[in-house]
């Protein structure tokens, strides 16, 4: 049986293109299952289990223009405990806590949080720097008192302010650009509040 050579080298360059289109496929596969590993890893954004992550956390109120509001950050059954006194003396009305959080990778779209309520709104917040300035990203949720609930939210939907004023021409809010998560309370009514954190977390 005669063997054509020009056969064979049709069969070798053909099998060649094969074994590279495959290794072409396995490192596209490699490559989405690091990005999808990376996705994981930027997902855990707050620790409940120590009592030194406190110290990532840090409590802003309405002292700042004048006001009388308190609030504090604790740890309860791996849990973050945002609570405190709402006081409108002074034209106050307002405590925050925030801590800062590594980059994220890109392309995350949600955020969800697992919370317990005390039947106030609060705001959710994500800080970025833009041009040098301390820009805050909202988004508000209801809670019920006593009521364990998971919110998801869109990370485009979140609306962009500058001290207390909305920015409706600011840029999209991006994974990638936020530097620290947090959450607001405010109220027209003084009193106690109190948000249980049970996790936080991007997709």
């Amino acid at each position: 049986m005669r063997v054509n050579i020009y056969t064979l080298l049709l069969s070798t360059v053909f099998a060649g293109y094969s074994l590279a289109s495959t290794d072409l496929q396995i490192q596209a596969k490699q490559d989405k299952q690091l990005h999808a590993m990376a996705k994981k890893e930027s997902a855990l954004m707050i620790n409940f289990t120590e009592l030194k992550s406190l110290d990532s956390w840090r409590i802003t109120n309405d002292g700042v223009m004048g006001g009388q509001s308190q609030g504090q950050i604790s740890l309860q059954a791996d849990k973050a405990i945002f609570s405190g006194d709402i006081s409108l003396a002074n034209n106050g009305g307002f405590s925050s806590v925030f801590r800062p959080v590594e980059s994220l990778v890109k392309a995350l779209e949600t955020v969800t949080i697992d919370i317990e309520g005390d039947g106030l709104t609060y705001q959710l917040r994500m800080i970025v720097n833009l041009d040098g300035y301390r820009m805050a990203y909202k988004q508000s949720f209801d809670t019920v008192a006593g009521q364990k609930t998971q919110l998801s939210f869109t990370l485009a939907d979140f609306q962009a302010s500058f001290r207390g004023r909305e920015i409706p021409n600011a840029p999209v809010l991006k994974s990638e650009k936020i530097r620290e998560v947090g959450f607001l309370v405010t109220s027209k009514v003084g009193g106690e509040f109190s948000l249980v954190i049970a996790s936080m977390s991007f997709q």
